[in-house]
This record gives C-alpha cells, structure tokens and sequence, in this order.
C-alpha cells in the first residue's frame, strides 16, 4: 500500500510537475527546485516495504558527515548562465553563451569497452591532462574466438598516457566490470576505489597474483566523496543485483558527469535502502554537464521486477519439492538473490551446500562483511551431503550461464565428484541467459531433464529479477539529474539506440544526445558535445596464461582446423640424392578417419612420391620448392574428391 502512495508522489511531483510527458524542449524546463520532499518519502517510510534490513545499511547523515567536500565546479556568475540556457530554447542556445563559459575545459568521454557489446565495461574521463579510469570490466569470448578464455579492454591508449592516470573508481562487483583489473595492474601501478563487497571481490581476484592489493585498494562507502588530482568523486548507493553498488558523480573542471554504473530502482530490495533518489535530485539542481546512462534494459517499458518478487515464486517452488533435494544455480554475486534461498531453507529446515569456487568465495565474503545472513550450522560443506535425506539439503550452484567447466554443467554431464543428478532433485536456475549463452544453457537444462531431475527455469515462473533499469526508471534518473547531454553507456547498439529514444520522449533532440563507439573521443563543453577524436581501442584476447598474443592469423588457423580438419605429409629423403628412402606417411586429424578412408589416403601418398622424385637429384636450391608444391598438389586433390579444405601440413626429413 505505502509502495503505491510513494511512486504516486514521485511520478505527481516529479514528471507532472515538471512537465516531462508533455511535448516539451528541455532547454524550456524551468529552474525551479524538483521536490526533494517527495524523494524523500521513498526513504523515510521504507521500514514499511522492505522485508529485511541487515546491519550494514547505512546512515546517510553520518555518511554525509564524513564526506569530503565537493569541490564546485563553477562559480555563480557561470551558474546563473546555466539558468538562463535552460529557459532558453534549442534554436537560441549559442547566443547566450557568456564568457565565463567559454573559459571552462573540455570533459572528454572515452569508452575502451562496453559500448555495442554486452561486458568489459571501461570508461575513461580526461580533463585538464589528467585522467579518471571507471571500471576495468572482462567479457566472455564469442563462439569464433576459439580456445580463447577471456576478453579484456585494450590498454594500449593508456600506456600513450600512463602519467596522466590519477586512480580507478568501481562502481559494483560483476565480471564485466572487475574482471580486467589484474591484467590492467599489471601494466599500471594506481590506487583503485570502491565500496566494500567491490574492494573485497577485487582482493578474492589478486590473491593469486603477485600484486600487493593492500597497498592499492581502498574501501569507500556510499555517500562519500574523495579526490583524486582534479576529479572530485561521489559515490552514490544505487540498486543492482549486488549490493554495494553505486553511481558515479565525477566533479570536473570542466562541469560534473554523472556515470551511473549498472542500477535500476527497487523500491522493496531485500538488503539494501532503495538508491539514493534524492541525492540525484540535488545534484540534478546543482547542474550536471553529461550523463552516462546503462542501457542493458532500454528496450523494456515499465519498471523492473523488485527482487522480492523472486522470494514469492521462490516460496511457491519449495511447497512442491517434499521428498526431493533442492538445487538452485544462480550468479555467485547475487548475494540478494542467495539471502532469499537461505531464508526459505532455514524455514524449510533444510542444510544449505555451497557448490562452485566463485559461488564459495562470494559467500564466505558476503558473510564476513555483513551482507549475508545465516545460522552457523545451516551451511555444511559439499562433501557432507550424503549424510542428509534429499529433502534436508539445498544446493546453491554456479553455472547459470552453462558454463562447460561450471558446477552446474559438471551435474549435468555426470562428472561432479559429489552430485549425482536423479529423479529426487528439483533444478531451479534462477538467472537470464547472457546474450550468446542460450544454446548452452538450454544444453544444460535438456541434459538435467534426461537424468530424470524436474527442472525450473525462468520462463515457467518469475525466479529472475534484472539488475537493470528498465525505461521509467530510465525517465525517472534523468527527470532528476536533468543533464545537460545524454550518452547511452554498456549494451549494444540496438540497446544504445534504444535508450537514446527514452531520451527524446523527454525532450532531448539529436544535438544533445551522443550515440558513440569504442575508441571515440567524445568531448563535452557547456556550448556543444561532438566527437573530436579516436584512440586505440579494441579486444585483447587472453587464452591461458597469454595475453594478447593470440590474434587475428593464429584464431584463422583455429578456425580453419576447426572447420575442415588438418593432414600431415611426412617425406623422409636422402640428403645426396634427394630420393625417398620410404613411402610417404600421412596423418590425418579432424578430416577423414584414414581405416573408412585407406584408397583415398593410398592416392595421397601416390601423389606425394611422384612429386618427391620430380625434386630428387643433386640439385638441393631446387628442394625448398618442394613443400610448396606438396601444399598444393595434395590441397587441389583432396577438394577435388572431397569439396572440403583441410590444412595442409608438410615436414620433410634429409637423413
């Protein structure tokens, strides 16, 4: 009942009072103050909505106690000037500009990651020749990177201006926005910001490193703000599918840009507060230059589902599983999400196992910080299962995404040391396919029904929530911070394109939003944004211990062994004469199966010696010509009797 009144209050005193739905030009928006008042309400009643509220909540009055000051970015002669550009409208916007504007720098906006792509996510602010690093994100390798683990930002533009790099501020804990950082400090020695489940995710990361993490990482809480050479930075607690997370408000120069990291609003989270509405309001009247937005969910209307939605199909699901063990498999840093589970197994009276290195070590932290909550004998260690009936266990599992090594796909394939997959077990994966990920998952969930288990997914019952912001709560971010420019951040194109259309319902026109690609240098001023530059940008491909040295003619070789296969001529010839001194052998890997295939092998080796004595005598300057034309010869053949191009290999031995 409260929840309604209060998205009623801030829909009335926001959007209606602002006019935002009407077909208004932003440049006419008045100056007046939105109603913090009304934000307010969110937070000061939510004893009311929230199903649980842990011991690390924070204050916000000692938060903002302990702050650093926000240094301004302007005087009050130019925020006068900001006051009468907005009453102004689009067509009279470079007549008004005043001196004192022009003397202010350019912010520039360089994204090495995250824009038309799902992951990596790194974003680069540059004023006043220094430069603030947002996140340093990995991303999982698509299906023609073959044998390739990971993907991570280029950092060749960095190393062009390492001395100009003040720090790395995070905005949350996800992979895609930490998951390049032990390969960036192994380039570059600077300090890394972030709250404490991020810092504490980043440290779980370096462990198996040589890097001294005590040295670099520091923790901060939402609320406050540091400095960091001529960045003033705020972090602002927001929602997400892991708690701590925050938006950015980067004080420049050259006027404040707003990042606000992954979010969406929830107004009944299971751990947190509800974002911090109204400090966006007040920034949002101090005047902000530019906003990045995500753009993951810009193409859904309405609101986002609440995470406590999941806890009600969470507690239908367990009334049906009486004789039977309970699996679930869900994002190790959801720790919302693993709070829910916990709850309804110790209702259940069930013991909880952990399953997956990730799943553990997310657990063990969000537990030492406060962030998870459980009885001391409800968790058992995965090796003590088999002493428990099936319907006395629930098993929380990595491999939402049917990861190939994960636990999950382990069951599924029958090779987990200590799971055993049977008609006793229920399946819940509670998680969205990642973009690219569904032939695999649905292989996971086809392999578990085979083995007889019930399984659950997201399309029979409402068992996900998203972590990001769906179009309302997109209007609702930039009705508050009322930026000056708009960029559409972290999703692809299709998602980039889409939030920019969000925008425009709001009154921004093409000249005020800025739709950009990796590598672009996008420049922002009070007088216009435009993209002034582009650096050096792209993937770095990481397989095993090496990074960055497999690239585009080693994954064309992979590929070309991947799709046709690959044969091996071997010729032993005398090193006088140059005559075989036996029959050729031929390999073959990936093309035929030589027994099924002995008259065409048979040819092959025929051809092979003909050309071999062709090549025989003194002459030896004439013997480097002979694996080209083997190459050739055998390559033509074969694709003559199999329309098919293995790779040719040739190894000639004098002895």
């Amino acid at each position: 009942m409260y929840m309604y009144v209060y998205i009623i209050i801030i829909w009335r005193d926001i959007y209606l009072k602002e006019n935002v739905y009407s077909k208004i030009n932003l440049e006419s928006i008045k100056t007046e103050e939105t109603d913090a008042s009304s934000v307010t309400k969110i937070t000061s009643k939510k004893n009311s909505v929230s199903k649980r509220k842990t011991s690390v909540r924070r204050n916000k009055t000692d938060a903002a106690k302990e702050a650093i000051s926000i240094v301004p970015v302007q005087d009050k002669k130019t925020n006068v000037k900001r006051r009468a550009v907005r009453r102004s409208n689009t067509n009279s916007v470079r007549n008004k500009e005043t001196a004192s504007s022009n003397d202010l720098p350019t912010v520039q906006v360089i994204s090495l990651g995250g824009l038309e792509e799902i992951g990596k996510n790194m974003t680069l602010i540059r004023c006043s020749g220094q430069v603030l690093i947002i996140d340093c994100g990995m991303a999982f390798p698509d299906d023609d990177l073959l044998g390739i683990d990971v993907v991570i930002p280029d950092f060749s533009y960095l190393e062009n201006i390492k001395d100009e790099i003040v720090g790395l501020a995070l905005t949350h804990g996800h992979e895609d926005h930490i998951g390049g950082i032990p390969f960036l400090l192994e380039k570059f020695n600077i300090p890394i910001y972030g709250t404490a489940l991020t810092i504490g995710l980043v440290k779980n990361k370096l462990e198996e490193t040589a890097i001294d993490s005590d040295k670099i990482l520091h923790v901060v809480k939402a609320g406050q703000t540091i400095q960091l050479g001529e960045f003033s930075i705020e972090f602002i607690h927001t929602n997400h599918s892991i708690p701590d997370s925050v938006a950015l408000c980067i004080t420049t120069p050259g006027g404040r840009i707003v990042h606000t990291g992954d979010f969406k609003i929830d107004y009944t989270p299971v751990v947190e507060e509800t974002a911090d509405l109204r400090r966006f309001a007040e920034i949002g009247k101090q005047g902000v230059l530019a906003l990045l937005c995500d753009s993951t969910n810009a193409e859904r209307p309405g609101n986002s589902v609440s995470e406590s939605v999941v806890g009600a199909s969470f507690e239908a699901l367990f009334s049906r599983t009486e004789g039977k063990r309970v699996i679930i498999a869900t994002f190790a840093s959801n720790v919302q999400r693993i709070q829910q589970i916990v709850d309804f197994a110790e209702h259940h009276k069930r013991k909880i196992a952990v399953s997956g290195r990730s799943m553990i070590n997310t657990v063990a932290l969000a537990k030492e910080l406060g962030y998870l909550h459980y009885s001391e004998d409800t968790l058992i260690a995965i090796e003590e299962i088999n002493r428990y009936k099936p319907d006395e266990l629930v098993i929380i599992t990595t491999g939402s995404q049917g990861e190939p090594m994960s636990a999950l796909a382990r069951m599924a394939a029958g090779t987990h040391r200590q799971v055993s997959i049977s008609k006793q077990d229920m399946i819940i994966i509670s998680a969205t396919p990642i973009p690219g990920n569904e032939k695999t998952v649905t292989g996971v969930i086809n392999s578990l029904l085979k083995l007889g288990s019930d399984v659950v997914y997201e399309s029979m019952y409402e068992i996900h929530a998203s972590g990001h912001a769906c179009q309302n709560e997109i209007k609702l971010i930039l009705s508050l911070i009322r930026p000056r420019y708009f960029m559409p951040v972290h999703g692809e194109y299709k998602h980039l394109l889409r939030n920019a259309a969000v925008a425009k319902q709001l009154g921004y026109d093409d000249k005020r939003i800025v739709l950009a690609e990796i590598g672009d240098v996008v420049s922002f001023s009070d007088q216009h944004v435009k993209i002034t530059d582009k650096v050096e940008s792209g993937k770095t491909l990481v397989d095993g211990i090496g990074v960055g040295d497999v690239g585009v003619a080693v994954l064309r070789d992979r590929q070309h062994l991947a799709s046709d296969g690959m044969v091996l001529i071997v010729c032993s010839i005398d090193q006088n004469d140059g005559k075989l001194i036996s029959e050729p052998d031929i390999i073959s890997r990936g093309f035929v199966y030589m027994k099924d295939s002995e008259e065409l092998i048979k040819q092959v080796k025929d051809i092979a010696s003909g050309i071999v004595d062709k090549y025989s005598g003194n002459d030896r300057r004439r013997r480097s010509e002979l694996k080209n034309e083997l190459r050739s010869e055998i390559g033509n053949y074969l694709y003559s009797k199999t329309k098919r191009n293995p790779m040719i290999l040739t190894l000639v031995t004098e002895i």
